[in-house]
């Protein structure tokens, strides 16, 4: 499956206060927070702003390719696909010459609001951040103003960025975990 992203994140939330704001505004939560483990290999050739992935989300393993084109809430570009067993397809991409750039790991709760997704995001080293993603940019705004976000109070940066804000350099990481 190909497709763009409408995404964007709200940072320093505070997990409990958000998931209480997305419930009274209709949301359903989707899951108890998991935990997803990722590897991310660069492409080859290596192109800046673009990876590979392998996730394990908890309840299924996907393997894509994503781009970021621009910070814009349409701005990332996904390839995906789902595949078996992560560690079957971990030696798969090993077998064909991609090594790991990274381990990284999370914590996420799911919800839904409609037909929007938003995840409660915990991250090793930085504060909680929520990700609405939608399937257009109009959804976006819409779910932000029914939890009372200001729109310049999100940002579209991917993950990097995120760490980048908090002065920490998520490419030197080569194995992100909670301790």
């Amino acid at each position: 499956m190909a497709g763009i992203e409408y995404e964007a994140k709200a940072l320093d939330i505070d997990p409990a206060k958000t998931a209480r704001l997305i419930v009274e505004a209709g949301g359903i939560q989707q899951s108890e927070p998991r935990l997803m483990r990722r590897y991310v290999y660069d492409t080859v050739p290596a192109v800046p702003g673009r990876w590979v992935r392998l996730r394990d989300t908890g309840d299924g393993v996907t393997l894509c390719v994503k781009q970021i084109a621009t910070d814009a809430v349409d701005g990332t570009h996904e390839t995906e696909i789902t595949v078996d067993s992560f560690e079957e397809a971990g030696a798969l991409l090993g077998l064909v010459g991609l090594t790991p750039r990274s381990y990284q790991e999370n914590l996420r709760t799911s919800y839904t609001l409609g037909a929007v997704r938003l995840e409660i995001d915990e991250w090793p080293r930085i504060p909680p951040y929520l990700e609405i993603e939608a399937d257009d940019e109009p959804q976006v705004w819409d779910t932000a103003t029914a939890l009372g976000i200001d729109r310049e109070h999100l940002t579209s940066i991917n993950t990097t960025k995120v760490y980048a804000r908090y002065g920490i350099d998520l490419d030197s990481i080569a194995d992100l975990r909670f301790t």
